[in-house]
């Protein structure tokens, strides 16, 4: 009763914390993007892949019409899971047009090379002609930047649970042993945490992914493993604290074990800290994922990471098209902005000396 009534207080105090609130909103607002970002892209080709050199390094808002071929070989559609899951190949093949018309039964069209150049070719006029919009502009291969933007909010959004999962798992295991049995144990942790900490973050990162293989799955574990100290010393003070308060020796008294006094009466009293730290790691894991594949050992292309996006367009920020880096750094901006307002807020709400 008295640890629901302190969860419905925190709640209340979190509610009223603008700051946290937005974060919250933020953070809701990705997840929803995240899951439906196939559905809703411009380009819904798996990893939003869909390349038309021609149009490559337009401004945003650039708008062309485009003359779809159906392929030679017909594509087998995927069900609307597999479709929110991976995206769906494209059927056609789509021609950038300066200009058409229709002569009978053909389509004669100018075809776009650059913006001073154009190839008159002709084509049935039974293909269809729609007409695209890149809201955010197009990378320097064709690519929808927007589409590989909402494409990309996955990967953060994964690198940042999977690392506070790993992370919590290790650093609240070694905390709570370190801190609950101290003596030898606590200095055997606490050496190993020191030692770990006394490398560089970005070092060691580098090693573990460089001993792991670059790819989408091992820059997530490379970063778990190496923000699991920071939790461990957090649990280990928060630990020792509360084995000397009245209620634990009484579970030592009436000879409950170790881990059950542990695991049953030790860290759900902790687990305040534990959220806000949670939410410290998921903004850093996200900074840290998109360093990685700025320099090319995280997420590796087509994939479309954030840090990927910059590291591909970055050369646009000196020439006429800045917002093609601008745009997925906003973007880390923003969510590394609401986990740090999240945290912050429950940091306030979660304190039990209010």
């Amino acid at each position: 009763m008295i640890r629901s009534s302190f969860g419905r207080q925190a709640w209340t105090r979190l509610r009223r914390n603008k700051g946290a609130v937005g974060g919250m909103l933020l953070i809701g607002i990705a997840i929803v993007l995240s899951i439906v970002a196939y559905l809703i892209s411009p380009d819904g080709t798996p990893y939003a892949n869909r390349m038309m050199l021609e149009i490559g390094g337009q401004r945003p808002g650039f708008s062309i019409d485009l003359l779809a071929v159906p392929k030679e070989r017909p594509v087998a559609g995927v069900g609307l899971f597999q479709r929110l899951l991976n995206g769906q190949e494209d059927n056609v093949t789509y021609i950038p047009l300066r200009s058409w018309r229709i002569a009978g039964d053909t389509m004669v069209i100018e075809r776009y090379i650059d913006e001073e150049t154009a190839i008159e070719e002709r084509y049935s006029s039974k293909y269809k002609i729609i007409h695209h919009t890149c809201w955010l502009g197009t990378d320097k291969f064709g690519r929808d930047i927007l589409s590989r933007l909402l494409v990309g909010t996955r990967v953060s959004l994964s690198v940042g649970c999977i690392a506070v999962i790993i992370s919590l798992s290790i650093g609240v295991f070694l905390g709570a042993i370190a801190g609950y049995f101290r003596g030898r144990t606590d200095d055997v942790v606490m050496w190993l945490v020191n030692v770990i900490w006394s490398v560089p973050t970005l070092l060691l990162v580098f090693a573990i992914t460089l001993a792991l293989g670059k790819g989408f799955w091992q820059v997530f574990i490379a970063v778990g493993l190496t923000m699991w100290v920071n939790v461990a010393r957090i649990i280990r003070g928060q630990v020792m604290a509360l084995r000397e308060l009245p209620f634990i020796e009484a579970t030592r008294a009436l000879g409950f074990g170790h881990m059950r006094t542990i695991v049953k009466h030790i860290l759900p009293n902790i687990m305040g800290p534990v959220m806000v730290v949670a939410a410290g790691n998921f903004a850093t894991a996200i900074v840290v994922e998109a360093g990685l594949s700025f320099l090319g050992v995280g997420v590796q292309p087509p994939q479309p990471s954030w840090g990927l996006m910059i590291k591909e367009n970055y050369n646009f920020i000196i020439t006429h098209n800045p917002l093609l880096a601008l745009a997925p750094g906003v973007a880390i901006m923003l969510m590394v902005l609401a986990f740090n307002l999240l945290g912050n807020g429950l940091r306030d709400a979660m304190d039990v000396r209010q």
